[in-house]
């Protein structure tokens, strides 16, 4: 895939990026060994200055930001500043946690015949992320944040077509004041991942994205025992039981559903609802997809803009058009509209079936699966009917339901309630094909740090 910004609300190829050369991924590679040396050493107040400094440059560019990134990958521009925001939100929470995050944490010393003992978190070194290209700064920022406030340095090997939203980030944080060298993008396609994640003096490597480029990856990094952390997408359910707010269910899963344009691993896919309250959850939910607007990503009142690449839609088109000749019933959407860009409608189906591909895959799209089950076993059984298990909704107002979705629904987050979501308070991460690991929160900054125990005798 060519290195390039290809606007998708109309095709257009907006600017082109020569791939970086062997020499030029020797020389960052250097540069992060080199980098690390003397990073790893800053005080948390050095590196926390830093990052509010990073915070202020975000904020104060939201506007612009957010027209590169829509530019890039059509996600609407009032969704791409709210990103921004986000980012800049999560630089000042590490700011300010993480030395707490990373103290020290004492052992009895007696208990292990020591005068002192404690355990210490300390840096690893050059961590290699590889970035899918749907939330171009957020995916990013969420492990650059942590990785640096940790005292790590960065090597971003970020999606093809979004080069500018990733040489942005690198300026980003040498303006606010890190060392040239603490966080270096890499224009390379992935092809070279292989190399760079075997060269000693990468340590680590984290990806988020599609689950063979996810197994490519930690395959790699077992052969040469590298630590990694992988987040690999979701299919996941959205279940809405009697005792239910309807109204406000139906509202919120279509939001789930098309936040995005529908391209977001923790989007609510799979919509599992009880027969009792079906006919009235369907028909809220298919007329609140049905009134969304879809149109330019940079227009305000736009609510769902076009899919990122046209691979990613004719992907889409594909799913849909094989559930339709298995029998599924097109409840609103499933045309693509005509004129130029890669816009797909927000889409219900009903009637799916096992032997219907979006049964099982992910469907990075807006579209939406509906299905009826008669009670709270049924809906666990078909919720765990997936290899993924990222995110997962549930709507209930009964707290014996809400324990038992917690407890046996097979996913890394649970929402009751509410929209699932990112917070850096709450962990990130799945189970199952999803990944494994953790970003965000204490659980996250510690990912990539050597937790070193200490014992001192008399």
């Amino acid at each position: 895939m060519a290195i390039a910004t290809i606007n998708p609300a109309t095709g257009e190829t907006v600017k082109t990026f020569d791939e970086a050369s062997d020499d030029e991924v020797e020389a960052a590679l250097q540069r992060a060994a080199e980098t690390f040396a003397s990073h790893r050493l800053t005080s948390f107040a050095e590196r926390a200055g830093w990052m509010r400094a990073a915070a202020d440059i975000l904020e104060a560019e939201a506007a612009s930001t957010a027209a590169l990134m829509t530019t890039e990958m059509g996600k609407t521009v009032a969704s791409a500043r709210a990103e921004v925001l986000k980012c800049a939100k999560t630089c000042r929470f590490y700011a300010e946690h993480a030395e707490g995050f990373l103290a020290d944490e004492p052992v009895d010393p007696g208990a292990v015949g020591a005068t002192r003992a404690y355990s210490r978190y300390q840096p690893l070194g050059p961590v290699l992320a590889v970035m899918p290209w749907n939330f171009p700064l957020w995916q990013a920022m969420r492990f650059a944040a942590p990785a640096l406030m940790a005292g790590n340095v960065g090597l971003l090997k970020h999606a093809s077509n979004v080069p500018q939203t990733a040489l942005y980030m690198q300026d980003l944080f040498e303006r606010a004041g890190f060392p040239r060298g603490a966080f270096q993008t890499l224009l390379v396609g992935s092809a070279k991942v292989e190399r760079i994640l075997r060269d000693r003096r990468v340590v680590a490597a984290t990806l988020t994205g599609s689950g063979p480029a996810g197994s490519a990856v930690a395959s790699v990094a077992g052969d040469a025992i590298k630590k990694t952390v992988l987040e690999l997408g979701g299919s996941d359910p959205f279940i809405v039981m009697p005792s239910a707010d309807l109204a406000r269910a139906a509202k919120v899963a279509a939001f789930a559903r098309t936040l995005n344009n529908g391209q977001s691993c923790i989007a609510a896919k799979r919509f599992i609802v009880h027969e009792a309250v079906a006919d009235e959850f369907q028909r809220l939910f298919v007329d609140a997809m049905g009134a969304l607007r879809v149109g330019d990503p940079m227009d305000e009142t736009t609510d769902v803009g076009p899919l990122a690449t046209e691979s990613q839609r004719d992907d889409v088109v594909e799913l849909v058009a094989d559930a339709v000749e298995k029998g599924a019933r097109v409840l609103c959407g499933g045309e693509v509209p005509p004129g130029p860009g890669w816009y797909y409608p927000p889409t219900v189906l009903a009637g799916v079936t096992p032997s219907m591909r979006v049964h099982l895959e992910e469907v990075f799209g807006p579209v939406a699966t509906l299905y009826r089950v008669a009670g709270v076993e049924e809906a666990v059984e078909l919720a765990n009917a997936t290899d993924l298990g990222l995110g997962s909704n549930v709507w209930t107002e009964d707290e014996e339901e809400r324990e038992r979705f917690v407890r046996d629904i097979e996913a890394g987050m649970v929402f009751v309630n509410g929209n699932t979501t990112s917070y850096p308070e709450l962990p990130f991460g799945g189970v199952k094909t999803s990944g494994y690991g953790r970003e965000l929160s204490a659980h996250g900054i510690r990912e990539f740090c050597n937790l070193k125990a200490v014992w001192v005798g008399a």
